[in-house]
């Protein structure tokens, strides 16, 4: 079988090392990871990657995203099976299951998530659309200069006002690139803002199964040629509609 992965570069060591020993012939193409920060614009780059696919040389598309953020909501399979794990968003495909995600959800439900990639990609920036919150990644100085500093302070609220749902930072190891630095610049945002600080191993079951072509039901969606990406209300996560 030959599957084209296209997939958020955070993931970028994790789906090479598993490219490097999968029996499947694996094309992978990464995305920036700022597209995160427009959901938008990440289904239109995704979408068009997907457009872009040879569909007489691979058998199927493979997704190295989850919902995220209802950004692959709407993606749509063409002349070939589309591949979405159920999750939410890469934590899941980090821990390996979506039974470990919740199990740490339910237990530290205030856990901000770093990773090898996540960090490495840190400074990476998407322009935002309107409605995806276009002038919340200014400093606060630009946001006084561009709203005035009523408008401004309102607004530097609001943009930080997430963290006050965290409690937590927890730094997923897969064991690749710089170890150590990650889980130091995980630690210094941790302390930097109060948080707890711990590790987890991360496992890469869930990203082999992808790129191995191992799609059962419950850890994966597999979208008919023709269909659509849906969010489900539920533990699916994702469903499909033509």
């Amino acid at each position: 079988m030959r599957i084209k992965v296209i997939a958020c570069e955070v993931l970028f060591r994790e789906l090479c090392l598993c490219a490097a020993h999968a029996r499947s012939v694996v094309d992978l193409v990464f995305l920036r990871r700022g597209l995160h920060d427009a959901p938008d614009t990440l289904r239109e780059q995704v979408q068009a990657a997907i457009d872009d696919t040879d569909e007489e040389k691979c058998q199927a598309v493979a997704l190295g995203y989850g919902l995220c953020s209802n950004g692959a909501a709407g993606l749509r399979a063409r002349g070939l099976p589309l591949v979405l794990p159920r999750a939410h968003d890469c934590i899941t495909l980090l821990l390996g299951s979506r039974e470990e995600y919740d199990r740490r959800f339910s237990q530290s439900p205030g856990t901000y998530y770093y990773s090898g990639g996540w960090i490495e990609r840190e400074a990476d920036r998407v322009p935002r659309r309107p409605e995806d919150g276009a002038g919340l990644d200014l400093s606060f100085d630009e946001m006084v200069a561009k709203y005035g500093s009523d408008n401004a302070e309102y607004l530097w609220e609001f943009k930080s006002g997430w963290m006050k749902n965290y409690t937590r930072a927890t730094n997923i190891d897969t064991g690749l690139g710089d170890s150590k630095a990650y889980a130091e610049y995980a630690r210094r945002i941790a302390d930097e803002r109060g948080w707890q600080y711990d590790e987890v191993p991360g496992r890469l079951s869930l990203l082999q199964a992808l790129l191995a072509g191992e799609w059962d039901e419950d850890r994966f969606l597999v979208v008919p040629p023709s269909h659509e990406i849906v969010q489900s209300v539920g533990p699916d996560i994702v469903s499909t509609r033509q």
